[in-house]
Formats: C-alpha cells, structure tokens, sequence
C-alpha cells in the first residue's frame, strides 16, 4: 500500500529474529509485557490472533484496578509478515466509534542482517483523526512501546 498523508509510520530494527517479534505480538503473555508504555500495568482480557479475530486491553497503575485500554479486531495475521489490526470494530467485529480516534495499525517484518525491520503505520480517517492523534502523543506512544518491545525480545 502506498503511504497516505493521514497515515503515522515508525520504523527501527529490532535486534531479534522476525519469529521472536511475531510471537511477541501474537502471544498473550508476551503482549501484555509491553503493549502500554510503562509504568502501566498491561492485562490482557481476550486475544484470538488470527483474521477475524480480536483482543481486549486493560490498563492499571497500581496492578489493581484495571480500566478499559483498547477493543480491537485483527484484520490481517500472515505469519511472521503482517500484522493488521484496527478499533474501528471491536473484538466481536462489531462496528464501533472508539474514543477518542479511529485508526487501523499495521506491522510489518522484514529480514536485516542485524534483526528485524519492524514497522508500525497508523492509519487515519481523515486529517482530524492523525491530528488528534499526533496531539495525544501516538508517536511518543508507539515509539515507547516499540522500545518495549525490543528490549522484551532482544
């Protein structure tokens, strides 16, 4: 797909072989640990990672009291590849309005002779939604939670 103007990308290698990676994004334990930028607590209430399937997140603070994190369907699994998910249906594949913005992420995995080239797009309806985003920090976020990620499998 060629990038759009509403879409945010965010690209690094990751020092770990592209298996490690996927099955950091498709393993329920392995997702909780680095899913919510720290010191949040990630709990993971539902996760079916295959084409038409979703997860559920919770975040805490105090690893007490949990609140509603993300409601999202998976949309595209090809093995240690592609990844694509989006909140604009939930993990019932139910239509939804999510606050406070719609968006479709998609990861890709691709060979590097030190690892893996990881790469995150967030896609947006429209040039409010990627600006709401951008104001609440999407690239600081995911670019925490990438860290996350690596640290977790490197």
């Amino acid at each position: 797909m060629h990038p759009h103007h509403d879409d945010l990308t965010f690209e690094r290698v990751i020092r770990a072989s592209r298996q490690a990676v996927w099955e950091a994004w498709t393993t329920s334990t392995a997702f909780a640990q680095w899913w919510i930028p720290e010191p949040y607590l990630c709990r993971v209430e539902h996760f079916a990672p295959h084409a038409g399937g979703g997860f559920v997140t919770s975040m805490s603070e105090d690893g007490l009291h949990f609140s509603p994190h993300m409601d999202a369907a998976f949309l595209v699994v090809d093995e240690c590849e592609r990844l694509v998910f989006t909140n604009a249906v939930d993990s019932t594949l139910r239509p939804t309005n999510p606050a406070p913005v719609a968006v479709t992420g998609e990861v890709t995995l691709g060979d590097r002779p030190d690892g893996t080239r990881y790469r995150i797009t967030a896609r947006h309806a429209d040039d409010e939604g990627r600006g709401t985003h951008e104001a609440l920090g999407l690239v600081q976020g995911w670019t925490l939670v990438t860290g996350q990620l690596a640290r977790f499998v490197e």
